[in-house]
């Protein structure tokens, strides 16, 4: 965060004529409210990939029962137990 504030500190030196310079409070209340929407983000991110997982998961699960062979075993299986 230090470099956030040192990136603010010289652009508030490099133009005293547009504004005042920036009071520390308001940096530090800026940097803590950036680390709260990276944790937010990061969150974000790991239920995407959660959700992604899963749903690719489900997908392959799905391929797998509807392949051939299998869907044959299963039609096979089903006629049995119903006495066809």
């Amino acid at each position: 965060m230090t470099a956030l504030r040192d990136r603010i500190a010289r652009i508030t030196r490099r133009s005293p004529d547009r504004s005042p310079p920036v009071p520390e409070e308001r940096i530090e209340a800026l940097e803590r409210r950036i680390a709260h929407l990276e944790g937010m983000i990061e969150g974000l991110q790991d239920a995407v990939h959660r959700e992604i997982t899963r749903t690719n998961d489900q997908i392959d699960l799905l391929r797998k029962r509807t392949e051939p062979a299998e869907l044959s075993r299963a039609l096979s299986e089903d006629a049995r137990s119903r006495g066809l």
